[in-house]
C-alpha cells in the first residue's frame, strides 16, 4: 500500500491508502529521463496522473490551491473539444504523468457539461481554476 498525502491550501491533510496495480501504457507527455518541469492545463485531475514511481516510494504530497487566473503558455492536456474551444487552447487528449516538482492547472467546469458544439462559455457556467503541485 502507498500513502498519498493530499494537502489542500486550507491546511487539511487527507491520507489515502491506495493499492498499486500496473496499467497499460498510453501516449504520454512525460519521458522517464526528463529533468525539466512541466506545467500543464487540464480539464480534470485524477490520482492516476501521478507518476507510478512516486506512488511506489510510499508518500506523495499533492498541494491543491485555487487561483484567480491561468498563466499563459501552459502545455494543453485538455481532452474535451468543447472545453478546449472555450478555454482557447488546442484539444490534446493524452496521458499525463506528473513527476515530483511538476504542476498542473485544472480548469474545472462548474454547472455541469457544456452544450455540444459550444465555443464560448454559456451564461451561468464558470471555471474554477485549481493549481495542483506534486512533491515527494
Amino acid at each position: 500500500m502507498s500513502k498519498i498525502l493530499i494537502k489542500p491550501s486550507f491546511g487539511v491533510y487527507i491520507i489515502l491508502l491506495l493499492g498499486y496495480r500496473q496499467v497499460p501504457k498510453f501516449k504520454s507527455l512525460v519521458s522517464a529521463e526528463r529533468k525539466e518541469r512541466h506545467m500543464y492545463l487540464c480539464n480534470a485531475f485524477s490520482l492516476q496522473m501521478v507518476k507510478d514511481e512516486l506512488k511506489r516510494k510510499g508518500k506523495v504530497t499533492l498541494t491543491l490551491e485555487t487561483v484567480d487566473a491561468l498563466p499563459k503558455d501552459l502545455e494543453s492536456a485538455v481532452g474535451h473539444a468543447d472545453t478546449a474551444a472555450v478555454l482557447g487552447v488546442p484539444m490534446n487528449r493524452v496521458d499525463v504523468k506528473l513527476n515530483s516538482g511538476d504542476s498542473m492547472y485544472v480548469a474545472q467546469l462548474d454547472h455541469g457539461r457544456l452544450p455540444e458544439g459550444t465555443t464560448t462559455l454559456p451564461e451561468g457556467y464558470s471555471f474554477m481554476n485549481i493549481l495542483v503541485r506534486v512533491d515527494d
